[in-house]
């Protein structure tokens, strides 16, 4: 098919990467749309030499109007997003900074774009400053200041609304705006109070364009993270929870509400917060229609939210010298190290010798290894090489229960408990496990 348009850029400093990817967003996932090479090359600025990198993909008269990312690394942040419609598309920008450092040259869509996000959020940051004052200072009368920047930020906002008129654009820089209040607040409550109920009025939830596009998933982040804050860690999980509400009761989309749950969870996961991963995966997720629940979804979601550090050691129980034993009722020991292993691992074949010679005659730590086999040929040879540590034969390998329950997708695997059976750790490898232990 011969290319109609092209997005074609460049990066500086030049980055060290061979392939940049081109992904259509559609609401919170990435499609692969195609590569490109990245081309070196050197210019010449203000007499010194500067080296930078090049990238071009030629799009086919039939690539769909939307939002897009191109990725250059696999770091976070390592991606610039932008708007498509029907156009060549030319950008520069430092991969070190990409969101604030990029600039268009060629595209009237996102010139315009940025052009108001820049001036709109110049002037809303004139008006907040003002507001903010008073919220410091109530004493201070500043109406007068208010209504007049209020003005300016009005007719800025007015003048791209009737600008973009017809474009692409034209959504997002709606959806892009503040609900300002007409006068002054004196109050930080009323402030508050004013954020929540206003923050979604230039948006909507139905909108197609919204739902594919990064802008909506940034304001709903925004709106969890940014708006409600406290430093009790009660009053904030009750916070998140309506929040989280809220959002949810204005998508009317299921698919996208199901969609939207999950990227939150993801985003919950980064800060480790249990309650309301829960609350997400129990009171959101397994609410959602049948149809839409995926059980491998909620079972690995559940497992993994029971294996987290601060929660209690999910129970097991194994055989040892014909007697049945179980986790929870183990008590001569300050410390609990599970290790989760196998004979067929090379890796933990030269690992498990050495955390045994670390550990020796640790009167402080049981170490509970769980031996994920086939069969038990070489685990009962082996686990008389350990005769220190208690020893579970874990039948099935990775389709054994222990091993579900625990999440486990690699070998070696390691969990630290406290005397009471909590997860304190999760060491990802064996230097980390010492040091861990050299802490307690």
């Amino acid at each position: 098919i011969q290319a109609q348009y092209t997005i074609n850029g460049s990066m500086s400093p030049a980055v060290k990467s061979d392939w940049i990817i081109l992904y259509e967003i559609e609401s919170t996932k990435l499609n692969y749309v195609q590569h490109s090479k990245i081309k070196l090359d050197t210019i010449n600025a203000q007499g010194e030499k500067k080296e930078i990198a090049t990238f071009l993909f030629e799009l086919p008269n039939d690539t769909r109007i939307g939002a897009y990312r191109i990725s250059y690394g696999i770091g976070e942040g390592s991606f610039v997003d932008f708007f498509y419609n029907k156009e060549n598309i030319h950008f520069n920008f430092d991969p070190e900074s990409p969101e604030e450092s990029i600039s268009f040259t060629s595209s009237k869509e996102n010139l315009l774009y940025q052009e108001s996000i820049a001036l709109i959020s110049k002037e809303q940051q004139k008006l907040d400053a003002i507001q903010n004052k008073v919220l410091q200072n109530p004493s201070l009368n500043l109406n007068s200041a208010y209504k007049k920047a209020l003005n300016s930020l009005n007719s800025i906002q007015k003048k791209y609304i009737e600008a973009s008129r017809g474009m692409y654009v034209h959504t997002f820089i709606k959806a892009f705006l503040k609900k300002n209040a007409p006068e002054i607040i004196t109050t930080p409550q009323k402030y508050q109070s004013h954020l929540m109920t206003t923050f979604f009025n230039h948006i909507d939830f139905s909108d197609k364009k919204l739902i594919n596009s990064p802008v909506l998933t940034k304001k709903i982040i925004e709106y969890l993270f940014s708006i409600n804050y406290s430093e009790d860690t009660k009053t904030q999980n009750n916070l998140f929870k309506k929040s989280i509400d809220l959002v949810l009761s204005k998508i009317t989309n299921l698919d996208y509400k199901e969609e939207i749950i999950v990227f939150l969870m993801a985003k919950f996961e980064t800060i480790n917060a249990l309650k309301i991963l829960d609350y997400l995966l129990e009171d959101q997720y397994k609410k959602l229609p049948l149809p839409l629940q995926k059980e491998e979804f909620y079972i690995e979601k559940k497992n993994l939210l029971a294996t987290q550090i601060g929660r209690m050691a999910p129970d097991f129980s194994w055989k040892e010298n014909g007697e049945i034993v179980a986790l929870s009722k183990l008590n001569k020991s300050q410390y609990y190290l599970l290790v989760f292993w196998s004979t067929e691992c090379s890796h933990c074949l030269r690992e498990i010798p050495q955390l045994d010679q670390y550990l020796g005659i640790n009167k402080k730590i049981t170490t509970i290894a769980i031996s994920l086999e086939k069969n038990d040929l070489n685990w009962k040879i082996y686990k008389k090489k350990l005769p220190n540590w208690q020893h579970v034969f874990g039948e099935g390998k990775w389709e054994n229960k222990i091993v579900k329950t625990y999440n486990i997708n690699a070998t070696p695997t390691y969990f630290i408990l406290d005397s009471t059976k909590n997860i304190i750790a999760k060491p990802y490898e064996l230097e980390d496990v010492k040091a861990f232990i050299e802490r307690l």
